[in-house]
């Protein structure tokens, strides 16, 4: 299926296998790899923080990420990262798909969380 006409460019950013080891053990990252995907629908996806705690105090919400919904049906791993208008964001979760339409039998997105990489 194509993307959404009206949908935005994102990027996947997904490690290749590691090349080995580094003198302590641990595994050296592999390539990076950055692949475009059209258009999706990118939504805000924000937090309540908790009533009457310290977190709230002059604050109504946070944005923490944003939904996405993939028409296209990309590959998404929940090891991937996402670049979503110049933020850098880690896949929240199992990506999940829609299925088809019992009506229609048109098949829906892939949905998935992205979080903002801080720190």
């Amino acid at each position: 299926m194509a993307g959404y006409p009206f949908g935005e460019t994102i990027v996947r950013l997904r490690r290749g296998p590691s090349p080995g080891r580094d003198e302590r053990g641990q595994p050296i990252p592999g390539a990076l790899t950055e692949t475009p995907v059209a258009g999706v629908v990118v939504v805000p996806r924000q937090a309540a923080p908790d009533v009457g705690g310290q977190q709230q105090q002059a604050r109504d919400t946070v944005i923490v990420g944003f939904t996405v919904y993939d028409p296209t049906h990309a590959d998404w791993r929940t090891t991937d990262q996402v670049r979503i208008r110049g933020a850098v964001c880690e896949i929240t979760g199992e990506p999940g798909d829609w299925g088809r339409s019992p009506f229609t039998g048109t098949r829906g997105p892939v949905q998935f969380a992205a979080d903002r990489v801080t720190g």
